[in-house]
C-alpha cells in the first residue's frame, strides 16, 4: 500500500467510518480495488500522479465503468488530498452516504 492509501485505511478501518465495514485490496470481479464496502456497494480509489497518465485514465475509465455495471459506486481522492486534507475525504463520504 501507498503512504496515502495507509493514510485512508486508518480512517475506514475498524468502522471509524460512521460503523461501516471496509476491505482493503478488495478483488471485485477481474479487478482489484484499493478499499470496499460491501454494504454501501462503494469503491474507494486513491490515485497517484501515475493516474495522470493517458493511457492509465482510460484503463481506469474503463475498470469503473465495468464495475459500475455491477451496481458498485465509486469514489476517487488524489493521493496528495488524502496525504494533506484528510478531513476532506470524510467530507466526501459523509455526502456521499446522504445522496
Amino acid at each position: 500500500m501507498t503512504y496515502s492509501e495507509v493514510m485512508l485505511w486508518n480512517e475506514l478501518k475498524n468502522g471509524k467510518m460512521l460503523g461501516y465495514d471496509f476491505d482493503r485490496q478488495r478483488p471485485i470481479a477481474n479487478y482489484i480495488v484499493d478499499f470496499y464496502c460491501k454494504d454501501l456497494k462503494l469503491a474507494l480509489e486513491v490515485d497517484g500522479i501515475t493516474h495522470e497518465d493517458e493511457k492509465i485514465i482510460v484503463k481506469d475509465e474503463m475498470r469503473q465503468g465495468e464495475l459500475e455495471t455491477i451496481g458498485i459506486k465509486f469514489l476517487r481522492f488524489n493521493a496528495l488530498l488524502v496525504v494533506n486534507k484528510i478531513e476532506s475525504g470524510r467530507f466526501y463520504f459523509y455526502y456521499f452516504r446522504i445522496m
